[in-house]
């Protein structure tokens, strides 16, 4: 059971986070705690993030060009690290599996890590490598910390 916190919404994610990733076994270096309390304030109050059709999203954000292409290719990452670790039965609704999102954001973390400069092509290709493991952490938060057997031996993998 999570204990009451108070403070402002930055903090509260960043204890929230560091108390999931401790009970995953996933402790997250600075940067990617940063980076998951960024999204987790970034998208707390978008009622539309589980409408979102990421296929189609990752499709448009192939169509830009330079910065407005890595932003969109950013968005879906995000979006689909949220809805695989914090709401993982919008992919059995969707008849797809958690996988799906995973490999999309993973991907999707990994363009923007290519076609970005030097710290912050660092940090997405951290992202993309530790990605299932951030969707852990965020699983954790739903109080599911562990994700199913098959993954941890996929762990660096794409599927197609």
């Amino acid at each position: 059971m999570f204990e009451m916190k108070q403070g402002a919404p930055a903090e509260l994610w960043q204890a929230l986070v560091r108390d999931a990733a401790g009970r995953t076994g996933h402790p997250l270096d600075e940067s990617r705690e940063a980076y998951l309390v960024f999204v987790l304030l970034r998208y707390q109050g978008d009622a539309r993030l589980l409408a979102h059709t990421h296929a189609l999203d990752w499709l448009h954000a192939q169509e830009q060009v330079g910065r407005l292409r890595a932003d969109a290719l950013r968005d879906v990452g995000d979006r689909c690290l949220l809805v695989a670790g914090l709401f993982p039965g919008l992919a059995a609704r969707r008849r797809v599996s958690v996988d799906y999102f995973v490999d999309l954001g993973r991907g999707a973390y990994r363009e923007v890590a290519e076609a970005s400069r030097a710290a912050y092509a660092a940090l997405f290709g951290q992202l993309a490598e530790g990605y299932r493991e951030l969707v852990e952490v965020l699983g954790g938060l739903r109080g599911e910390p562990r994700l199913p057997q098959a993954w941890p031996a996929m762990q660096g993998q794409t599927r197609h």
